[in-house]
């Protein structure tokens, strides 16, 4: 009878369950680690290496951003203005606002300023609701991290149970190799058949491919845990066995004491609560819409014309006022001082000093019709807080359901190990009285064969419930929020 361990038991079935692999983005620009790894190091190696968890930190810088911009917009604005024009045709003059005909430059300048002092708690509650959407982004990113971490820690075991069933089949294959050594000898002598040499020799052949495909099983293992890793594949990769003393006793925690665990510590549920947290800033916000916006503005301005002048004294002239005055009869004109002016454009700077003015005022708009925008936007901020106040509760429910099979699966997985055990405990001493009669000749090889399949059945049984209930166990931990090494 051969052993089929090929079909069935080189992945532990109890390892197939819905873990997202997060493997994309694979590059081999990342060196291999020297020396054997432990299991920290693989996780530590692989969050390091993982594209997308370092896409995920800018997304959270853009979350971060959002937040600061809301927070900066209960801040005044502050805009400057300039222009420089040329004028032609009849416009009016910005020095002495009266209409002229002629070319002219003018120029302008000013600055302004505002801020809302009330608008419905909008921005207050803008600033809240980008928040909760930056932690719970944060929170995201962790979970993803968590996510990778169990998925290394699976092909991690996946190498070592590898390594174990390779050994085992080796082990098997040397223990069946001196047994045909040894019947080649009896038959030789013809103490015993030559059927009896050829079930041994197909007993080996199947052991021989059995390591092959152990092997093949093993480089597999590797492979996939190196692409966890984002690291190149190599067939040298080693790493550290476990304390299987410590990891095999029995699990303490209770599936309802896992679960409320589970709820303060896992990410997934955070970041589930702080989404639904932001949206219910985000209908506030929405609702805000219904209110007056009160805002305080100010400013300053100030102007330039080429054409602007400014006229001075410059010397004085007698001129006639018409009158006349007699004098011994003669009729002398009446003359007065007239003081005389020249005009000099005033310059750029003075015109932009001595024309400045300010305005400070208050804005009041009051929403009274605005083509149901305000109520559509509030209809879908309500959709929104409720979707995410659901997936909450979903999470929450998904998640008691996920610890409960786990916790099942941990048990079950623990019987099975004792099971195991015992059954390799019962097997080995069945083998070694086998064993001693088939040498003494007492029976054939075809039940010397099937007492020696059952001992290597139980012990590859054992070596796969061995990683499983380990497996299990890091699956508790990590709801738990335990150390997983």
């Amino acid at each position: 009878m051969k052993i089929n361990m090929q079909k069935g038991r080189i992945i532990i079935t109890a390892w197939i369950f819905a873990i997202a692999m997060g493997m994309q983005g694979f590059s081999q620009d990342n060196p291999v680690p020297a020396g054997p790894l432990s299991l920290q190091q693989c996780v530590e190696i692989a969050l390091k290496n993982n594209i997308p968890l370092q896409q995920n930190t800018l997304l959270i810088d853009a979350a971060k951003g959002n937040l600061d911009q809301a927070k900066a917009s209960l801040l005044p604005n502050l805009n400057g203005n300039w222009g420089y024009n040329w004028n032609t045709g009849r416009t009016i003059d910005p020095f002495t606002n009266g209409y002229i005909d002629q070319k002219y430059s003018s120029s302008s300048a000013g600055l302004n300023s505002g801020i809302i002092l009330s608008q419905g708690l909008q921005l207050q509650n803008a600033i809240k609701q980008t928040s909760y959407a930056y932690q719970a982004t944060k929170e995201e990113n962790q979970q993803q991290k968590d996510n990778l971490t169990l998925n290394v820690i699976m092909y991690y075991l996946m190498v070592l149970n590898s390594e174990d069933l390779l050994e085992i089949s080796k082990e098997q294959s040397t223990v069946t190799q001196g047994q045909v050594d040894r019947t080649k000898i009896l038959v030789d002598e013809g103490q015993v058949g030559s059927y009896q040499l050829s079930d041994l020799k197909g007993q080996l052949a199947g052991e021989q491919m059995t390591i092959v495909n152990n092997q093949v099983a093993l480089e597999t293992a590797k492979l996939n845990l190196c692409q966890a890793m984002n690291i190149p594949y190599t067939k040298d990769l080693k790493l550290q066995r476990l304390d299987d003393a410590s990891l095999l006793e029995i699990y303490g925690a209770s599936s309802d004491q896992v679960y409320n665990a589970a709820l303060t510590s896992l990410a997934q549920v955070k970041a589930v609560d702080l989404r639904a947290k932001s949206a219910q800033k985000g209908l506030a916000y929405a609702k805000g819409g219904y209110f007056p916006q009160l805002s305080l503005n100010g400013g300053l301005s100030t102007n330039y014309s080429s054409i602007a002048s400014i006229s001075n004294p410059t010397t004085t002239s007698e001129i006639s006022t018409g009158d006349y005055v007699y004098d011994a009869g003669v009729k002398n004109p009446v003359l007065r001082q007239q003081q005389n002016y020249s005009n000099e454009i005033i310059s750029y700077g003075s015109q932009f000093k001595n024309n400045v003015g300010t305005y400070v005022g208050f804005y009041l708009s009051v929403p009274i019709f605005n083509n149901l925008r305000v109520r559509n936007r509030v209809i879908q901020a309500r959709v929104i807080e409720r979707t995410a106040d659901l997936e909450a509760k979903n999470t929450r429910l998904v998640l008691k359901q996920s610890v409960e099979q786990a916790h099942q699966n941990m048990e079950s997985a623990y019987e099975r190990l004792k099971i195991s055990n015992e059954q390799v405990l019962q097997f080995q001493e069945s083998f070694r009285s086998a064993e001693i009669r088939f040498n003494e000749g007492t029976i054939v090889s075809t039940d010397y064969l099937i007492v020696k399949n059952s001992l290597d059945r139980a012990k590859v049984n054992l070596a796969q419930t061995r990683y499983e209930y380990i497996f299990r166990t890091k699956i508790l931990d990590f709801y738990q929020g335990k150390q997983l090494w």
